[in-house]
C-alpha cells in the first residue's frame, strides 16, 4: 500500500489530498469551509473529505495523516492542547471518528514533512522550516527526522523575542516575538492603522510611501535577525520559508538577503541557504499523508 490521506484543519478550510507517497503525486484533492465554531460542522466536513478520498483511491490506504494547528499529544492520537480556536478539537478521538489509523500532528511540522519528503528539503537531514502568514509557526529536520521535542512544542519559532524591549506581549507571552514582528494579524497595529494586510502593506513599499516602507523593512530586518539565530543555534544545512508572507517574492527576499549578510555569522565561507518553498496552500496536507510512510 502506498496511497495516503492527508488532511489540513484550519480555520476557514478544510483541504484533503490523497497521494501517493512514494512519489508525492496528487492523486485527489478537495477543499471545503470549516465554518469555525459550529463543531459538528467541521467534524462532519472532515469526515465527509475523508470518505470522498477513500472512493477515489485505487487500493486501501495507509490511513489518515491529519495536520491542525496546536500541540499533538505525545503519541500523535489528537491535538492537545489548542486554545481559542476550533472548539471542540482539543482531545478529540479521530481515529475512533474515522474508524481508520489516524496520524495527528502541528500544521507547520506538516508543511515541514511535504518539503522533507517531495519538495525543497528531500535528501537533506538538517533542516529549518518557518510559515510565515497570519501568524508564524515553524518545524525542524534533525537527522532527517522531523524533531517534535517535549510536549511535542518544538519548531514554534514565530514565538522567540526578536524585541524583549517591547510590551507587546503574542499568545505565549512571548516580547516582541517574532509573530507579531512579521505576522499578517498585526499589520494594523503595526502601521499605525494605515494598512491592514501585508498584501497591502506591500502595495505601499511598492510604491515607496515611506511608512509602508519603514514597517516593511522593519519586519524583515526582524525576520533576518531571527534566522541567523537559528542558523547560530541549530547549524541547519538550510531555512525554507513557507506561508502566504512569501508571495512578496523579492520584496522579501532581496532585503532577507542584505540583511542576512550583516547578520549571519559565516565561519569559513560557511552560509544558509535560506529558500522558498516547494509547495503551497497544500503542503500541510501532503506532509501530513507523507507523515504516515514513516
Amino acid at each position: 500500500m502506498n496511497q495516503a490521506i492527508g488532511i489540513d484543519l484550519g480555520g476557514t478550510r478544510i483541504k484533503g489530498v490523497l497521494i501517493d507517497t512514494q512519489t508525492g503525486t496528487v492523486i485527489e484533492k478537495q477543499m471545503t469551509p470549516t465554518n469555525d465554531g459550529e463543531t459538528s460542522s467541521w467534524k462532519q466536513a472532515v469526515a465527509q473529505t475523508v470518505r470522498d478520498l477513500k472512493a477515489a483511491a485505487s487500493q486501501p490506504v495507509l490511513g489518515v495523516g491529519l495536520a491542525a494547528p496546536g500541540l499533538p499529544r505525545s503519541d500523535n492520537s489528537a491535538i492537545a492542547y489548542m486554545p481559542g480556536r476550533l472548539p471542540g478539537l482539543e482531545g478529540f478521538d479521530w481515529g475512533g471518528f474515522l474508524g481508520e489509523r489516524v496520524w495527528v500532528l502541528n500544521d507547520a511540522h506538516a508543511a515541514l514533512m511535504a518539503e522533507a519528503r517531495f519538495g525543497a528539503a528531500r535528501n537533506l537531514s538538517h533542516v529549518v522550516m518557518l510559515t510565515l502568514g497570519t501568524g508564524v509557526g515553524g518545524g525542524m529536520l534533525v537527522n532527517g527526522q522531523l524533531y517534535q521535542g517535549f510536549f511535542q512544542m518544538a519548531g514554534h519559532l514565530g514565538h522567540m523575542t526578536v524585541d524583549a524591549d517591547s510590551d507587546q506581549l503574542d499568545v505565549t507571552n512571548a516580547p516582541g516575538s517574532l509573530e507579531d514582528a512579521i505576522g499578517n494579524a498585526t499589520v494594523g497595529r503595526r502601521s499605525y492603522g494605515r494598512y491592514q494586510s501585508t498584501h497591502e502593506l506591500l502595495d505601499g513599499y511598492k510604491r515607496s510611501e515611506p511608512l509602508a516602507t519603514l514597517v516593511w523593512l522593519t519586519s524583515v530586518r526582524r525576520l533576518a535577525g531571527a534566522l541567523a539565530s537559528v542558523a547560530n543555534s541549530f547549524s541547519p544545512e538550510q531555512i525554507i520559508l513557507g506561508g502566504g508572507i512569501t508571495q512578496a517574492d523579492d520584496a522579501l527576499f532581496g532585503p532577507l538577503a542584505t540583511f542576512m549578510d550583516l547578520f549571519e555569522w559565516r565561519p569559513g565561507g560557511k552560509k544558509t541557504t535560506i529558500c522558498k518553498a516547494h509547495f503551497g496552500e497544500w503542503a500541510g496536507a501532503i506532509g501530513a499523508a507523507a507523515s504516515l510512510q514513516g
